[in-house]
């Protein structure tokens, strides 16, 4: 089964097959947990919006439009996830920093707004970037997504694909420039 394509594991889970499902799961969650660990930065955390990543996926597996890629909308579905967690994350009071004396020991801490912001545009820098990703032409949108996503060597992704490894740098080097055209078409 762990051979058999995402495509033919989500139309056999459809009929019923639900070992299908189990292989789906098998060979997504250590990408999505490696995911969800670097969005967060706490292992813990990252299990729960795996978890909850999947639970997903069950529930809305037969809406998935099967001419998408299903790696692309598991990762949506984990980013989103992910930045539902962030946002019902709860910061503790200010107040719960006061020492007896009334004194706040946090008011002496340099104002991090320039850096949320910095934060935010990352972000969403990397949204625009994830949508263009997806536009690019299916073996250039391979290529980056294994090379970025997954962290593979350029060895690794040829012997994935089956391509020779010029075949693959070409691939990638080409990808990064339309990915670039497109990011200063959508700036400009």
């Amino acid at each position: 089964m762990e051979q058999l394509s995402d495509e033919k594991l989500i139309a056999r889970y459809l009929r019923g097959d639900e070992a299908a499902l189990e292989a789906l799961v098998k060979r997504y969650l250590p990408l999505v947990y490696g995911f969800a660990t670097r969005y967060t930065g706490n292992p813990d955390n990252a299990a729960d919006i795996a978890q909850e990543t999947f639970v997903k996926v069950w529930k809305n597996i037969r809406k998935f439009d099967q001419k998408r890629s299903f790696k692309s909308w598991i990762f949506t579905i984990a980013k989103n996830t992910a930045l539902d967690w962030l946002k019902k994350k709860k910061e503790p009071p200010f107040s719960a920093f006061e020492t007896n004396e009334g004194e706040n020991p946090l008011e002496n801490i340099a104002d991090t707004l320039v850096l949320s912001s910095i934060a935010i545009d990352q972000k969403i820098l990397a949204a625009k970037m994830d949508v263009v990703i997806q536009n690019l032409p299916k073996h250039y949108h391979t290529v980056v997504t294994l090379r970025e996503k997954e962290q593979l060597s350029f060895r690794e992704i040829a012997k994935k694909l089956h391509a020779p490894l010029n075949t693959v740098k070409s691939r990638y080097r080409r990808a990064l420039h339309i990915l670039k055209g497109s990011l200063n078409k959508k700036q400009g």
